[in-house]
């Protein structure tokens, strides 16, 4: 069976362009802003997973972080590292790998880049976001840099993230209408996180690409964190 890398190495060098449908089915509205991200995966430097996923293996994980409640944009949210591509970087790599220093510490020499992928629409704040995936060939140690942007970072193991009985659907009813999207149910160090929105929508459609999804029950709801966030403009899914 290839390794995890290798299918990581097999999504970039041939993007589709239904990759993501659910995100590309919420265009931005008007001129988007360009930004990155880093999906970064590597080999758990602490506690494997104890769980048997089918497809990984336990110590695969990937990097993720809990925004500031305090922020005005997407407060509190579970998120890849990255932001805005500002006019010094030389491109959406840069961006991502500089952003990803800038919030939880990691050196960018032991970041291999594997690629990017086409850039997906993020509408609600008016961004169009470049997912740059990276391979964690040599990890150094991560943590909060700027408590007044990050309240957690973290290493999810893989295997957690795709078990079934941590995945389900995030739920916003208001005005009688009803917004849902996939949800991920995480223990971290930190305390249980919710990842929900953008990032588990990007984490649902990496997984479903690279074949590592299990059967997981759509129906289930997973509360989402409080205070209960905005919904977005479109009347479709989160």
């Amino acid at each position: 069976m290839p390794s995890p890398r290798a299918h990581l190495e097999n999504l970039v060098r041939r993007p589709r362009a239904d990759d993501f449908a659910a995100l590309r089915a919420l265009p931005v509205d008007g001129e988007a802003r360009a930004a990155a991200v880093l999906i970064l995966f590597g080999v758990l430097d602490g506690i494997p997973s104890r769980r048997a996923a089918a497809h990984v293996p336990s110590d695969l994980d990937v990097l993720l972080l809990a925004r500031a409640s305090t922020l005005r944009a997407h407060p509190g949210q579970v998120a890849f590292p990255g932001g805005r591509i500002d006019p010094g970087d030389a491109d959406a790599v840069a961006a991502a790998l500089r952003e990803a220093r800038e919030e939880t510490g990691l050196d960018p020499d032991g970041v291999d880049v594997l690629g990017t992928l086409p850039p997906v629409p993020l509408a609600f704040s008016r961004h169009e976001v470049t997912p740059v995936v990276g391979w964690w060939s040599r990890p150094t140690p991560v943590r909060v840099v700027d408590r007044a942007e990050s309240a957690e970072v973290f290493r999810a193991p893989v295997a957690d993230l795709l078990d079934p009985t941590r995945r389900g659907s995030t739920v916003i009813r208001r005005d009688g209408r009803e917004w849902r999207g996939p949800a991920f149910a995480l223990d971290t160090t930190g305390g249980p996180q919710t990842v929900w929105g953008f990032t588990a929508m990007l984490l649902d459609g990496l997984f479903d690409r690279l074949g590592w999804t299990e059967p997981w029950d759509a129906a289930r709801e997973i509360p989402l964190p409080t205070p209960a966030p905005t919904p977005p403009s479109h009347p479709v899914d989160l």
